[in-house]
């Protein structure tokens, strides 16, 4: 029921988030307060029980499989430090040129590879969930060492190149690495001790079979959780300022679906099959918000409209990364599996020609 009927349970839940800030007054400023050195509680809370389900899954005695995969490497190494930060500058000008506050929060957004959200999508869309983890924690390095530096040069080097504005950002390598530590090192470390420990104490059948099918659930709770917290933080925000949002909207739209595609592309071309595709695409595609939030408010202030392009972001990445997970689905057939077995080959290839 929870995973048949998901698009209801998440369009529910931003009409909540949306309601709930919009009527109950100051709801978003008291889940605004509610922040440890400007990590916001509820998100991290919600982030990381979203989290920690999908990495107790991984098989962490397959990561090798991943590491030694180059072309899954380097591909998503093009994608995410050179074709997404390109892409989501040249949108940012050539859509909101006469907006540079929003221009500017959306040059942020592109800097900041998703670290967090990405690994729920990729496991809704079937993808190789110890690609995802190996990615990810491959974006978090770059992420620590790359922000800043391109952050100058794309908001400062690159924009005195054109004859355009320039700006500047705050942002330390510390506050970067405590986003690291926080959303991805927490659950990564849970998940993986969660199955060192199950299959050390009962095996691998009992854990796989019995614990994760009743542990599984919760990262869509808390996926959910996320998505109510983060529209009611910026609902009143969101509804009276209509015209903005869909300014903000449009480069986004463009942006996922264009580095969504371009991963499918890549990973076509590569042959690296359905599972490591989907990984390669959705890696490519979201964004780490909570960075690009924190930075923007530490730079520009929180009723910025460099923080406001910031939440917008992830309020137009969760709907559309959802129908792009329909969307991966309806193409698995298209593609081939390099993950299956022998005899599953020949199952699945019983099975599509109806046998």
């Amino acid at each position: 029921m929870l995973d048949r009927f998901l698009p209801v349970w998440i369009g529910a839940a931003m009409v909540a988030g949306l309601l709930l800030g919009r009527w109950v007054t100051g709801l978003g400023d008291a889940l605004a307060a509610v922040e440890v050195d400007g990590i916001s509680l509820p998100i991290a809370a919600g982030l990381l029980v979203m989290m920690y389900p999908v990495l107790a899954k991984v098989r962490y005695d397959r990561l090798d499989s991943v590491t030694g995969d180059r072309r899954l490497l380097v591909g998503s190494l093009i994608l995410n430090w050179i074709v997404g930060p390109a892409l989501m500058f040249a949108l940012a000008w050539l859509l909101l040129s006469d907006l540079p506050e929003y221009r500017t929060g959306l040059i942020i957004v592109g800097l900041a590879r998703c670290i967090a959200m990405v690994i729920i999508w990729n496991d809704l869309a079937c993808g190789d969930r110890e690609a995802a983890a190996v990615l990810v924690a491959l974006n978090s390095v770059f992420q620590v060492v790359m922000f800043a530096v391109l952050g100058y040069f794309y908001l400062s080097v690159l924009p005195g190149w054109l004859g355009l504005e320039q700006t500047t950002i705050d942002a330390s390598p510390w506050q970067i690495a405590k986003s690291v530590l926080i959303f991805l090192g927490i659950p990564l470390l849970a998940g993986y001790l969660t199955r060192r420990l199950g299959e050390r104490a009962k095996g691998r059948q009992w854990y796989e079979d019995s614990f994760l099918p009743r542990l599984g659930p919760w990262a869509l709770y808390g996926l959910l959780f996320t998505i109510v917290i983060l529209f009611a933080l910026q609902g009143e925000q969101i509804t009276s300022q209509p015209w903005d949002v869909a300014r903000i909207a449009l480069p986004l739209l463009v942006y996922f679906a264009v580095m969504w595609g371009g991963g499918y592309a890549m990973g076509a071309l590569l042959g690296l099959g359905y599972e490591r595709t989907t990984t390669l695409a959705f890696t490519a595609a979201g964004n780490n918000f909570e960075l690009a939030i924190a930075v923007a408010i530490a730079t520009y202030g929180a009723t910025s409209g460099q923080a406001l392009a910031g939440v917008i972001g992830p309020l137009i990445e969760v709907p559309v990364l959802v129908a792009l997970v329909y969307v991966s689905l309806a193409l698995r057939r298209r593609f081939p599996s390099h993950l299956e077995s022998p005899t599953e080959k020949v199952q699945s290839a019983a099975a599509n020609e109806g046998v």
